[in-house]
């Protein structure tokens, strides 16, 4: 089966070259990116109408989050129909009509896929409450029986990610207490039972229907869920580890070995497409180690590198995590990716200068302890870019990072929606910060969000001096830096290359070699004196005196 690609990248491939290895992805949240329907949400026309900035900044792909119908508990990841869209967006039509001009500009599409869980509104939930326990209904989704002497007992103590229980009970049709049902997440998005063949066909229908449309691959939500340990056993978790199990082994829902034969399932399916069509999991797990478990030849094509997001601005640790990355995917025979801010996540403009710890799903607000001084998290922001797009393998970005944008730490609460703000009675701020419509002109509606000045979620004013009009012909802003870099890596292939570390530059430098590029980030606060005579390819900030200063990285010709 072909792709409607264009000639830019419907291009022969051998093994080892497939664009997915040094590609750089850049994640669209439809909510928060551009609203041509000026209702406050972002929407799939939107996207279409700024492809040309999309062009123009130099990524090789966009990934969607989702835009699938929904009833929006959970922004998009809570589906009621896999194989449509949502009002909210745009129609099927509009999808197309993106796709074209994306594929036009030589620009791939990756949407997203949420396997682990539905909206309760999903025909399937439905069915299920209104059949009888035991039926073929409610064998989609995990429903058991309770405990104690009525069931009034959920079958275990789990916690949802989002806070409080993880398990909700329904009322029979008779009006009788009757079975639990498991989310992980929301009580709104019920957790499919993954050892049933029924759920496992139905979403091999879903690929297909995106595959027949021309995507180019597959964002996989949750990817180390799905398949949860036999009997289901009682697990507190660590309160310190992050939310999605990330820094915890051996949790009986996160990380089972039956969710390879998923994705070895999946692999063959789709292989049988033309255009070198990738899968990408989202898989939180403790090491890059057990992470390259999902990315082996004939399961998925990628992984996010959540060990490098989560890494400080500290060099030797980031010393150590590109070591295990590229030792752990290169194993396996594929590429590390490398990414610092997604929509789950603080900023990295702001995370990278907190001063306190910050659990992955928290969000910080105007309460949160270890504040953020804005300009140390910029500083950084661009330092550690510059470093990360510097790195052999596939980097994401996330949108309006370009622009060095912020967390947004001052929405009020009654402004907040993230399900995680209401389902901890307000002691997690969860992800709204980073989901803030992101700005395009300094003046104007919703400064340039929209026409209309409706915004999901509040603006803040310091959008003005950061929006996309502000940058464009500014040679120092960071827009321009990353137009910059992403020219220069491709120039000089470094998404292909090879790391070598290099010695000299101290205890506080991350320095190596790629090629015909040489590497220095100066994670200290003390000036690092480079090579007499060198020059400078990319800089992420002013030198001083010919020396790195702290919280700036360097590209120089080797």
């Amino acid at each position: 089966m072909s792709s409607p690609m264009n000639a830019s990248t419907d291009v022969a491939v051998t093994p080892g070259s497939e664009w997915w290895r040094t590609a750089v992805i850049y994640q669209i949240y439809p909510r928060s990116f551009a609203d041509a329907s000026g209702d406050g949400i972002g929407d799939l026309p939107g996207i279409t109408s700024r492809m040309d900035d999309l062009a123009d900044l130099g990524i090789d792909a966009i990934w969607l989050s989702p835009f699938q119908k929904s009833p929006q508990k959970d922004a998009g990841y809570d589906v009621s129909d896999y194989c449509d869209v949502d009002p909210l967006f745009g129609t099927l039509d509009d999808f197309d009509a993106m796709l074209a001009a994306a594929h036009g500009r030589g620009i791939r599409v990756i949407v997203d896929l949420v396997p682990n869980h539905s909206s309760d509104q999903h025909e399937w939930f439905q069915q299920a409450l209104a059949a009888a326990p035991g039926s073929r209904e409610r064998a989609r989704y995990m429903f058991r029986d309770g405990k104690g002497e009525n069931g009034d007992v959920p079958p275990n103590n789990w916690d949802s990610v989002f806070g409080g229980p993880a398990w909700t009970r329904v009322t029979e049709t008779d009006g009788t207490p009757g079975q639990w049902y498991l989310h992980l997440f929301d009580s709104s998005q019920p957790d499919f039972d993954w050892t049933n063949e029924e759920v496992r066909e139905e979403f091999r229908r879903v690929l297909r229907f995106w595959l027949d449309r021309g995507v180019d691959g597959f964002r996989v939500d949750v990817a180390h869920g799905m398949i949860k340990a036999d009997g289901l056993p009682d697990y507190s978790p660590d309160p310190e580890a992050g939310s999605m199990g990330g820094e915890e082994a051996d949790v009986p829902y996160w990380g089972q070995e039956g969710v390879h034969e998923i994705y070895r399932d999946w692999h063959t399916l789709v292989a049988e497409y033309d255009g070198d069509r990738a899968l990408c999991a989202e898989a939180w797990l403790p090491t890059p180690e057990k992470t390259a478990l999902w990315v082996r030849p004939d399961e998925m094509h990628q992984a996010f590198n959540f060990a490098y997001l989560e890494t400080k601005w500290d060099a030797a640790a980031l010393r150590a995590v590109v070591d295990d990355s590229l030792a752990a995917y290169g194993a396996v025979g594929a590429p590390s990716t490398w990414v610092l801010s997604n929509h789950d996540v603080v900023r990295h403009a702001s995370r990278l200068a907190l001063t306190a710890e910050n659990p992955q799903g928290h969000g910080i607000g105007p309460d949160s302890p270890g504040q953020p001084d804005a300009v140390v998290g910029l500083a950084r922001a661009r330092a550690a870019t510059t470093l990360m797009l510097a790195l052999p393998g596939s980097s994401y970005l996330y949108q309006g990072e370009e622009l060095g944008l912020p967390e947004v730490v001052h929405i009020p609460g009654e402004a907040r929606q993230d399900p995680t703000w209401f389902r901890t009675n307000g002691e997690r701020y969860g992800r709204d910060g980073c989901r803030v419509p992101i700005p395009w002109t300094a003046d104007g509606a919703a400064y340039g969000f929209n026409t209309t000045g409706e915004s999901w979620l509040p603006q803040p004013a310091e959008w003005a001096q950061l929006a996309r009009s502000a940058q464009q012909d500014d040679p120092t802003s960071t827009l321009s830096l990353y137009r910059a870099i992403l020219a220069a890596r491709k120039q000089h292939a470094l998404g292909a290359g090879t790391l070598e570390w290099v010695e000299g530059f101290g205890e506080d430098a991350v320095a190596f070699r790629n090629g015909d590029v040489t590497v220095v980030a100066n994670t200290g606060t003390q000036p690092i004196a480079l090579p007499e005579g060198s020059t400078v390819l990319i800089a992420s900030g002013p030198l001083e005196d010919g020396a790195l200063p702290g919280d700036t990285t360097v590209w120089i010709a080797s």
